[in-house]
């Protein structure tokens, strides 16, 4: 039986040999020690040279890949593969962990660095997105995180000489990143010209922006910034793996062998070549390399480590060799000396001293080696190989004796007999040879029992018997040495066997554990002097057992080191050692074996060998050595606090079943009740399965707590407050050291711990995210500056948090089993410990990690009979109390009792709030304070204990069980309880509020009801009886039992309670006259368990509700079945209603009908209100008769789970809850209508928002329905089809061009305008201005800087500062798409911060996730990115009151709401806003944590807590006709007034989170815009309206929004649309839907329009002035606009009443051609803007309008697939003279030849047609076609642009080009919004080319200026233009 409990004795990981020189590299270095810290396997190890030892870190739980050392040289990180692999940094001096990172890798980490001063990390993930991540590792948190690359990243590397920079490199790539806020966004490395694309190996960063890395060509190359500006051609022959900087310069290593150092400007400075040195061979590969003064460290592919002294560098030094890849399978063990051999897969054998630590002989064979065995007297060396043959050699100098092949699969297992005869060969084909070893090796038999590959071998000691193991676990024996197999178990039994390897038999039946049938036990080695058994397993974990074990799944100490397989163990020859081989790592494990009586002399062994030794968590068999359990923590462990629903899931739950109910709602519903009710008073304590709950305040309060709420009792004044904060069980409690703060933790999906204070009831904070169903124990420190929790899920998770900040430091797993108590150590801050069920652990911090060590029990005192539930420390001893019920005082070492208390009824004092139940009863929860002693017990009451003895009773509640029976007596403020524990209670409702009496019942009861005149009451028990007691004393009076089931409900009839109705579970209602106490009817019929019972008021007629929910009528007193019609039920009295079903009710059932019921219902007397409680431990108000369904109601939470029974008192002035599992009787107050006072906890309303729409205008549903389309997913604005130009097949012409000679030269493509002037390309294109403002779908987004001397705001994806005076502008334009939202940090810490949010994509967090921006306007510096996950873009963002802030709301489904500390990129905070559209959310101007958040039905009014934000939505109830409209706007005012305007121009004004008024009809239209003033609280509101005389779409009001003045826009529209205001000093700047900014004086009220853009895009038409720096730009809007480029502004505009889609200058500049979207074109004079001569000869919209260079024709093109000709001599009747004939598609662009003789047309379907004017003719001759020299050249098909064509066109277009009047540039617009330059002609594929951004998706039109000055761009969906400055190249 001594398997049951682990062997004493233990081992110590002595020795490793081996690195890890294969697929990992940069991972060996010297620490400030001058210690060597490299990894194999899974463990780190620090090797000292000086004195040649090993120290061993063991934190990691797979194999290591990768290292980095700490700047200061004493600090490593490592990290590992796996599933969930993390990183570990440790201390290289005390090797312990210092934090470990998690949860964020995946398959592994493949590279990691420190930066310059230590304090960050970055690591590269080996997942498919090779993601890299930033941490803060002292903090244990995530920074930062991006994809890095698609392939392998190799190496990277922080920039120490640039803050937040960091190179990656690897396949084919090196990129550089930027790390702002919390975004990490790289550039690509440019290889160019300089040096071939190819993968990177390795990197260091020099000064000057100067990086080093090493290429697979063995090149060196060398980077500036981005760009590659030499290489080092053939500092390597192959590739360089390895690159290491120190001071003097740089070292590298590489795949040929060679280490080169280099100075620091990377000149050679010498070569050591280590294949030419003696320790040198063919095939040596450098993988790291480590330069320190004047050593350098050399780690090879094959695992070996070199020291080389430089000015002896021909002569390394080996310090530590191991085998190379390959697996490791043959260990061999020499017979008498500390030898050990092993063979591997790379064909070495190996011999290692054990006692040296060294390699003493090594010897390469012809084939893979994978069994050894070394004969008895330890001259024969065997090795079994892969080919099935074996080689003997002599030991003393490796030569061969016999090499012989007798078979052909492996040889896995051999050995020698003890009397060293013969040597058994197992091979792999299932056949065990026998060979006579003085015969030179003959062959003497064979065993061929197994069918399978033969896996172990082992000899008897007499030699005559061999047992093996075969692959299928059978075990078989043998007779030797001829073979013959044994089948007689008795011969066998006797056997003794000379060694035990064989992984079954009965001797090991332990190993295995319980119920598996694997074989992942690879080895096994007993060692019969010790009495243990070693074993190895697939698992990487090395076991000690006691040898025997016979039963399965003995205990057993386990190691770990290994990474993956152990496939092979052995002891030593003296028991001394265990050697361990790993087959995947390669390396061997050399173990110390403690045996037990050491163990006492190695209590002081390093401090690491607590880590290693795991008393066996996992091993199967729990029959440890324990009394058994005492049956309360029996009881309290099988607790589960699962709910089937929990609160969280709630608003999940109901949107599912308001999809299904859409339908039925259409009936206006009732509103909800006036009236309220307020907690008053709650009986009960939780103290049956919590403990330690109960606590003094500084003043003298008590806190604990009962259901779901947490209580404040003031004992002198008898009174309590509450803190309603959580909505489920509260299962602990804790108090702050130091203030009084109490933290308490609750049952959920996603539990919460809140920390709040007793003084303001307020919380604190709340701590959320990392436990599950529920947190059972809380803790503050000493300090009180952290907490730690545990919660109840299966590994019961041990967390430790910084709870102001809401940030968790730490988090462990605490243990299988349950653990009751978490304690923080007070005189040690980073330690706690837990207790629980069989076990006690104590941990210590370390970064993210805790650390545990069993410490020895030092005594044991007795101190109670039976468990000890409580204790408390003091200063100079301990107070206990346990199940005796006795309280024990003692001194400060637990050597003496000092004095008890017993808790007994005879010394209860007078002032007791009730009676004892019994004596002794069981001690939960103990505190001192007040010179008093605290006690909680099991029965739920709170006891105070005077120090000299006398007790009082404070607080009472029922014990365990369910209470279910409440009745309230009829003329007193008095109640009675029955419940499940056998009691019936009677309490004091009044200012006394005490138990006034009790009498235990020999069974526990369902209901009970007093009867007319008070003096009697009836009990319904759960056997079928009931009885009836004198109401005063209690005592019985009469008692019956008619039935088996439970009674669950008893009614008196009214009046004189003549009659007693009875109701139980078998389904019938009995009938009883009390005066004769007969039973006189029975009413039958139900066809469940009757539920509830109600008389009328003439005591003749019952009504009945089942549990199958019918609603049943009896008449009285004989019980006939009634039928009523359901619409006279109401209209007959009723005594009482607790009726929950039929029409008066039917308002009262949830949407979530199906999951939860209404138990219990109550009418007040005068018929008004009925109160409710249902299985959510809801309590609800409704106003009755609550009909048609989902009525409106007023919700309350303080009891947990199941409400079982309201009852009103006979004056309505209190109700009276019962929590059935929660024990408690809670008594609330009832406040009329109009009485209200403010409080923090009012109820929520109804489950269903109103059905009412929240009104319509179309500028809100547009803004609701946008769909904000990703750049990179924007698709094609023409609806082109056919063949990309760059994927055409190009057809050879006829004639290939003539030999040059005979040719006359090509003509000009392309006409020029200034001939003769040297031509200048155009470099590059700089953003002068832009014309446009995003108004149409966005909101305050145009603020003041600088005192109104400048305006910023946003359109595309640039933010626009504009000057006012100049109208210059300049531009942020590092937003990779369109803005959404634009705020300004008004702290004057922070002047001019701009925060912008933009679109995006998923939330992966790579470059196209949606982000903010947080930007300075002046220099247009990014001073943080936030990289969000909210999907689809940033809608709201919002700086708080301190400016270090920041909250932004998402387009997600869920809008999602954030808050950010933007300076660290921290997120703080996060949670689901609304279910439909958030429009803005804004913090309130004088706070840091509270903000309101506005939209489509909702307000809400928000407040942070630590990490948890709580929201309330606003409440209507208190105005009567007040309803839920969509609110588009918020505003503040002092004394938390907060202003919200709504869609129909009312103002809503809000008190905290009530309605208290509204300003009906502030503007005509929806309420846009508002703003508060911070200088003097002024608002500003801005609106949708028509201009009238006294009206204005902007106004300005007081601070209480009575008073207003109103400002007219003149603007010339039809209705004024204000998106956005602000105010300056004395003016108010405004933001319009028509996308003008407009200046108002608030005196004189002048209006100033200082930005004007087009409306609707997209702004299709685009002309520039033939001289001047004039354009046109005409759009979807319907106006053709004039803009000067010079004067920055807009000089004119026409109206045409129609979409326009295209414009043209006359070559003179005299007219203005306008096509439009119906088919209709005008020309116009620009001199008096007449209209010449307009025509319609087209149904569809014209595409392009030119004029031919001569001015004679004028060409039309349009969508019919057509191009019409005028001739314009004939004068403005326009009429078309001739047409062009087969265009394949519509026609996109028009160009005239120079000679006004031919037209070149480009079409929907890639193909581009040339034509002859004014015939139409089409011209196919390819040659004549290459001779036309072209006027103009916006063509997007030709050979001559095929190069504008990108790769990544699938679902995008080019859409417009334009060739400089120079001829030799082009800049074209596409789909994904960027303008590109490129050189005319740009003929071969995909050209090189500059991109520009800013534009939003689809640029649709783009032209150079005359002089080619500028470019200008027109944007699709921005409805913007863009100007361009040309820079031209310098000659």
């Amino acid at each position: 039986m001594a398997a049951r409990s682990a062997p004493n004795c233990h081992l110590r990981l002595e020795w490793v040999y081996g690195y890890r020189g294969h697929q990992c590299r940069n991972n060996l270095y010297y620490t400030a020690a001058k210690e060597i810290v490299y990894f194999v396997a899974g463990v780190g190890v620090v090797y000292s040279p000086r004195e040649h030892r090993q120290k061993f870190y063991r934190g990691h739980s797979d194999d290591i890949i990768s290292l980095a050392l700490h700047p200061e040289r004493v600090l490593v990180a490592t990290g590992q593969v796996g599933k969930e692999p993390y990183i570990c940094v440790w201390d290289s001096y005390t090797v312990q962990t210092v934090s470990v990172l998690k949860d964020v890798h995946t398959h592994g980490i493949a590279c990691l660095a420190f930066d310059l001063d230590g304090q960050r990390l970055v690591s590269v993930g080996l997942d498919s997105k090779n993601a890299v991540c930033v941490w803060d590792w002292k903090r244990g948190k995530m920074l930062s995180m991006a994809p890095g690359h698609t392939d392998r990243i190799f190496d990277i590397s922080w920039d120490l000489y640039q803050p937040n920079k960091l190179v990656s490199c690897g396949v084919k790539h090196i990129k550089f990143w930027s790390l702002c806020g919390n975004a990490l966004t790289p550039k690509r490395g440019v290889f160019g010209k300089t040096g071939d694309l190819q993968t990177i190996l390795c990197l260091a960063c020099a000064r000057d922006e100067l990086t080093y890395s090493g290429a697979l060509s063995g090149d060196i190359y060398v980077w500036k910034g981005i760009n590659l500006i030499r290489t080092i051609q053939g500092a390597h022959a192959a590739g360089i793996f390895s690159m290491n900087a120190c001071e003097e310069g740089f070292a590298t290593g590489g795949r040929d062998g060679c280490i080169r150092l280099w100075d620091l400007t990377f000149k050679p400075i010498t070569v050591i070549d280590l294949r030419e040195t003696d320790q040198g061979y063919k095939g040596l590969s450098v993988r790291s390399v480590c330069w320190r003064g004047d050593h350098i460290l050399v780690g090879t592919q094959d695992s070996e480590i070199f020291e080389i002294v430089v000015h002896e560098r021909n002569k390394p030094f080996l310090i530590m060799q191991g085998h190379c890849e390959g697996e490791l399978w043959a260990l061999a063990i020499h017979p008498t000396k500390p030898l050990a051999v092993t063979g591997s897969d790379d064909r070495s054998v190996r011999i290692w001293s054990l006692v040296d630590h060294a390699l003493i002989a090594r010897c390469n064979m012809e084939e893979p080696i994978r069994c050894a065995a070394v004969n008895v007297d330890g001259i024969h060396l065997a090795l079994g190989m892969k080919d099935g043959s074996f080689t003997v050699l002599r030991v003393r100098d490796m030569t061969e004796v016999v090499h012989i092949k007798d078979r052909k699969e492996a040889i896995h297992e051999l050995k020698y007999s003890p009397d060293g005869m013969y040597l058994a060969v197992g091979c792999n084909d299932g056949s065990v040879d026998i060979y006579g070893v003085a015969q030179r090796y003959k062959k003497f038999g064979e065993c061929v029992g197994s069918v399978s590959f033969i896996t172990h071998l082992d000899w008897s000691s007499d030699s005559r018997y061999l047992q093996t193991n075969d692959g299928n676990g059978k075990r078989l024996f043998y007779r030797m040495p001829g073979g013959k197999e044994v089948t007689n178990k008795e011969e066998i039994k006797g056997v003794h066997w000379a060694s035990w390897t064989c992984v079954s038999g009965l001797e090991v039946n332990g190993i295995w554990p319980k119920y598996s049938d694997t074989n992942d036990i690879n080895s096994v080695d007993g060692n019969y002097i010790g009495q243990v058994l070693v074993t190895a397993d697939d698992y990487g974990i090395v076991k000690l057992f006691r040898y025997p074990c016979l039963r399965k799944g003995a205990k057993f100490k386990k190691y770990i080191g290994h990474s993956a397989h152990v496939t092979n163990v052995r002891w030593s020859h003296d028991y001394q050692w265990v050697i361990s081989i790993g087959g995947a790592d390669h390396s061997v494990f050399q173990w110390k074996f403690i045996p037990e009586r050491k163990l006492k002399d190695a209590l002081h062994i390093a401090p690491q060998e607590s880590l290693a030794d795991s008393n066996s968590d996992e091993s199967d068999s729990d029959l440890s050595d324990v009394p058994e359990l005492d049956s309360e923590i029996e009881q309290e462990t099988q607790l589960t606090y699962r709910r089937q629903v929990y609160k969280e899931d709630l608003p999940q739950l109901k949107e599912q079943y308001k999809e299904k109910q859409k339908s039925g709602t259409s009936k206006r519903r009732e509103r909800a009740p006036g009236n309220s009710i307020r907690l008053h008073f709650v009986h009960g304590y939780r103290g049956y399965d919590c403990r330690s709950n109960l606590f003094y305040t500084q003043i003298g309060e008590i806190v604990y707590h009962v259901a779901a709420v947490a209580v404040i009792y003031n004992r002198q004044q008898n009174t309590q407050r509450f803190y309603l904060g959580h909505d489920d069980d509260i299962l602990c409690l804790a108090i702050h050291p130091l203030k009084d703060y109490v933290a308490t933790g609750q049952v959920g999906r996603d539990p919460s711990v809140h920390i709040w204070d007793t003084e303001t009831v307020k919380p604190l904070s709340i701590l959320k995210g990392y436990h599950q169903y529920g947190v059972c124990a809380v803790d503050f420190s000493a300090d009180g500056k952290r907490l730690a929790s545990v919660g109840i899920d299966d590994g019961h998770t041990i967390v430790l948090w910084d709870w102001k900040k809401g940030e968790k430091l730490s988090v462990a797993r605490g243990s299988k089993d349950k653990i009751f108590v978490v304690k923080m150590n007070p005189y040690v801050p980073d330690k706690l410990i837990t207790a629980g069920i069989k076990h006690m652990k104590f941990w210590r911090r370390a970064g993210d990690v805790c650390i545990w060590r069993d410490i020895f029990l030092v005594k044991t005192v007795k101190a109670h009979d039976g468990p000890v539930f409580s204790m408390h420390a003091l200063e100079k001893g301990f107070v206990t109390g346990g199940k005796d019920g006795v309280v024990a005082l003692w001194d400060d070492s637990f050597e003496r009792c000092l004095k008890t208390y017993a808790i007994k009824r005879a010394a209860l004092a007078p002032g007791s709030k009730g009676l004892l139940l019994e004596d002794n009863p069981s001690i939960r929860a103990i505190s001192l304070g007040h010179g008093h002693i605290l006690v909680g017990t099991k029965n739920g009451e709170i006891l105070e204990v005077d120090k000299s003895g006398p007790i009082t009773l404070l607080v009472q509640g029922h014990m365990e069980g369910e209470v279910w029976g409440l009745a309230t007596h009829p003329y007193l403020p008095i109640c009675a309880t029955v419940s499940d524990d056998k009691t019936l209670r009677i309490w004091d409702l009044s200012p006394s509020h005490c138990m006034l009496a009790v009498r235990k019942l020999k069974k526990g009861g369902r209901c009970c009801c007093f009867s007319p005149d008070g003096k009697a009451l009836a009990v319904g028990l759960n056997d079928g009886s009931f009885l009836m007691a004198n109401a005063d004393t209690l005592e019985d009076l009469v008692s019956f039992h008619h039935r088996k089931d439970i009674i669950s409900d008893i009614r008196f009839s009214p009046g004189s309670g003549k009659y007693l109705a009875v109701a139980s579970h078998d389904s019938f209602v009995d009938i009883y006259n009390v005066m004769s106490s007969k039973r006189v009817g029975i009413c039958k019929g139900a066809t469940s368990y009757i539920t509830h019972i109600d008389w009328d008021i003439r005591g003749k007629l019952l009504q009945v509700n089942t549990g199958a929910k019918e609603q049943l009528f009896f008449e009285a007193p004989r019980g006939k079945k009634q039928t009523i019609p359901s619409v006279e039920v109401e209209k007959l009295g009723w005594a009482s209603w607790t009726s929950v079903l039929g029409l008066c009710c039917e308002g009262i059932w949830p949407v979530i009908g199906e999951v939860t019921d209404v138990t219990a219902s109550c009418l007040t007397s005068d018929k008004m209100i009925l109160a409710t409680g249902d299985d959510l431990g809801f309590v609800k108000l409704f106003r009755y008769p609550a009909k048609g369904k989902f009525g409106k109601f007023k919700r309350y939470v303080a009891h947990s789970a199941h409400v079982t029974n309201v009852r009103w008192t006979y004056d309505d002035s209190m109700l009276v809850t019962l929590g059935g599992a929660d024990m408690s009787l809670m008594v609330w107050t009832n406040e009329m209508e109009g009485y209200r006072e403010k409080r923090p906890y009012d109820s929520e309303e109804s489950d269903i928002d109103s059905e009412e729409d929240g009104g319509y205008d179309s500028d809100v549903t547009r803004e609701n329905e946008v769909s904000y389309t990703i750049r990179a997913l924007s698709t094609n604005i023409r609806p082109m089809f056919g063949i990309k130009p760059h994927l055409q097949q190009k057809e050879p012409s006829i004639d290939e061009r003539p030999p040059v000679s005979r040719a006359p030269p090509q003509p000009e493509k392309l006409q020029t305008n200034n001939v003769g002037k040297k031509k200048r390309p155009v470099e590059d294109l700089v953003l002068e201005l832009v014309f446009g403002y995003r108004g149409r779908d966005c909101r305050n987004n145009v603020h003041y800087l600088n005192d109104g001397d400048d305006i910023i705001y946003h359109t595309a994806s640039v933010g626009i500062l504009h000057n006012v005076a100049t109208g210059t502008q300049s531009f942020y334009q590092e937003h990779n798409d369109d803005i959404l939202c634009l705020t300004v940090n008004q702290h004057p810490k922070f002047i001019n911060i701009v925060a912008t949010g933009q679109v995006g994509d998923s939330a992966d967090m790579s470059a196209t996730a949606p982000s903010i921006h947080i930007w300075d306007a002046m220099n247009k510096q990014t001073l943080s990115i936030l990289r969000c996950y909210h999907s689809k873009g940033v809608c709201a963002v919002s700086f708080s009151a301190t400016g270090k802030l920041l909250l932004s709301v998402g387009l997600d489904p869920e809008h999602t709401i954030t808050i950010w500390r933007w300076q660290e990129g921290a997120k703080i905070a996060s949670r689901a806003g609304h279910n439909q559209r958030i429009f803005v959310a804004e913090f309130r101007p004088d706070s840091d944590s509270q903000f309101v958040s506005v939209g489509v039905k909702h307000v809400k009014f928000w407040t942070l807590a630590g990490r948890a934000l709580l929201s309330k939505k606003g409440l209507l109830s208190t105005l009567e006709d007040a309803r839920m409209q969509t609110m588009l706007a918020v505003a503040f005012g002092a004394n938390n007034l907060t202003f919200t305007g709504t869609i129909s121009g009312d103002v809503c004004v809000w008190k905290d989170h009530i309605l208290c008024r509204i300003v009906a009809r502030a503007h005509n239209g929806p309420v846009f815009a508002m703003y508060t003033t911070l200088r003097d609280g002024l608002i500003v509101t801005g609106g949708k309206e028509r201009p009238s005389k006294e009206g204005g779409a902007v106004k300005l009001w007081d601070q209480e929004l009575r008073r207003c003045r109103a400002f007219r826009l003149e603007t010339g529209q039809v209705t004024d649309c204000v998106r956005s205001v602000c105010r300056g000093k004395g003016k108010i700047l405004v933001g319009t839907r028509n996308a003008e900014i407009i200046e108002v004086g608030e005196k004189n009220a002048a209006c100033n329009i200082l930005v004007n853009g087009h409306v609707d895009g997209p702004i299709w038409g685009l002309a520039t002035h033939p001289s001047r720096d004039f354009f046109l730009s005409a759009a979807e809007d319907g106006t053709v606009r004039l803009w000067d480029i010079a004067d920055k502004k807009m000089l004119n505009k026409v109206n045409l009443g129609h979409a326009a889609r295209t414009v043209c200058y006359s070559p003179g500049g005299d007219m203005v051609a306008i096509g439009m979207k119906n088919g209709e074109f005008i020309i116009l004079l620009v001199s008096s803007l007449k209209i010449w001569g307009k025509k319609r000869d087209r149904r569809c919209a014209i595409h392009d309008i030119r004029f031919s260079p001569d001015s004679r024709f004028l060409a039309v093109g349009s969508s019919e697939n057509s191009v019409d000709f005028y001739d314009l001599t004939l004068g403005p009747t326009l009429n078309r003279i001739s047409y062009c004939k087969d265009i394949p598609s519509f026609v996109i662009q028009m160009d005239f030849s120079a000679d006004s003789r031919y037209l070149q047309v480009s079409t929907g379907c890639y193909k581009r047609h040339v034509y002859e004017v004014p015939s139409g003719k089409h011209l196919m001759d390819q040659a004549a076609i290459n001779r036309i020299t072209w006027a103009t050249w916006t063509s997007i098909l030709g050979d001559e642009v095929m190069g504008i064509w990108s790769r990544h066109a699938e679902r995008a277009d080019v859409n417009c080009a334009c060739v400089s009047h120079s001829g030799i540039s082009l800049v074209t617009g596409d789909d994904f919004g960027m303008v590109k330059l490129f050189d005319f002609p740009c003929p071969e594929k995909f050209a090189k080319h500059k991109r520009f951004l800013g534009h939003s998706p689809h640029v649709t039109n783009i032209r150079f200026t005359s002089g080619d000055r500028h470019v200008i761009s027109a944007g699709g969906d921005d409805c913007s233009l863009f100007v361009w400055k040309c820079v031209h190249m310098l000659h």
